[in-house]
């Protein structure tokens, strides 16, 4: 009887590897908790990196502080079929020298998010503009390494671009956004937000070259005006969304059709201005008639 039940006992490695473990199991489990996993035996070890030698997401956005740069070397090794990477929160460690390997053996990647990874530097940007001809989503907000160089390769290799975000990529002018939007026609969603260098020249060329904009950021853009929104508004019927706090130059005049069109606008109406700060000086929501 003993034998019998030994022989119908069956271990979570006893199950098939790549039919079963690596396709509708693993695929439900935390990068960390599989980190920790593949410590646990030689069996499981050789089960995690094969799982992450075939998976198509890698994100770090929630545990990359905790993962030492020799570990993030090693969980990539092997993987060639990545889709979609994420390195956010690894601004104290990634550097060059750990991305691009990863960057070079992986030509099929669709999104990358370098955000806030500070260590970087314009190779990396470059490596992605050479190797991953079918990217569509790139994030570098506050990478201040971004320069108007890497960002002409970008838009010379990966003209299939739909998202890109630049927030605080300080050293870009006008020049280098006119480029890309020259160059990539399909842009849905772009940020330029916290950068005084850019204009309404950019802002220009970005409506009447990606006529399919969704969503433009130029918060704390101080030198934007109302010329270019009203660019906007002409030449991007399918705008949805539209950032322009700490523009000063931006009046309701240019923003008032875009509110007809339901675009959502992160600034409030004069008049609603107005009536939230009246309600902070008299403490209550004050009743005002305004039919006429």
């Amino acid at each position: 009887m003993d034998e019998e039940a030994k022989m119908r006992t069956c271990h979570l490695l006893d199950l098939p590897w790549e039919d079963v473990l690596v396709p509708h199991i693993l695929c439900y489990l935390p990068l960390q908790h599989l980190v920790s996993l593949q410590r646990v035996s030689k069996q499981f070890h050789s089960l995690i990196q094969m799982y992450l030698a075939n998976c198509r997401t890698f994100d770090l956005s929630s545990i990359g502080p905790s993962i030492p740069k020799e570990a993030f070397c090693s969980i990539l090794k092997d993987n060639k079929l990545l889709h979609s990477l994420s390195l956010q929160n690894c601004s104290a460690w990634v550097t060059d020298k750990e991305l691009l390997p990863v960057i070079g053996q992986n030509q099929h990647l669709q999104r990358v998010d370098m955000s806030g990874c500070v260590w970087l530097t314009r190779h990396s940007l470059v490596a992605v503009s050479l190797s991953c001809m079918h990217l569509q989503n790139l994030g570098l907000a506050h990478c201040e390494w971004v320069d108007s160089l890497s960002l002409r390769s970008l838009a010379d290799h990966c003209r299939g671009l739909q998202s890109i975000d630049l927030t605080a990529c300080r050293q870009l002018k006008d020049d280098a956004i006119c480029y890309l939007a020259k160059k990539c026609l399909k842009l849905r969603s772009l940020s330029c937000a916290v950068n005084a260098n850019i204009t309404d020249e950019s802002v220009e060329e970005v409506a009447k070259n990606c006529r399919g904009l969704e969503q433009l950021d130029l918060t704390g853009c101080l030198r934007v005006r109302n010329q270019s929104i009203r660019t906007l508004a002409e030449y991007c019927p399918k705008l949805q969304s539209l950032k322009v706090n700490h523009c000063h130059n931006v009046t309701e005049s240019s923003l008032d059709p875009l509110r007809k069109r339901n675009v959502v606008i992160d600034v409030e109406p004069p008049l609603q201005r107005a009536l939230v700060l009246l309600q902070d000086v008299l403490g209550f929501a004050p009743f005002i008639n305004l039919q006429i």
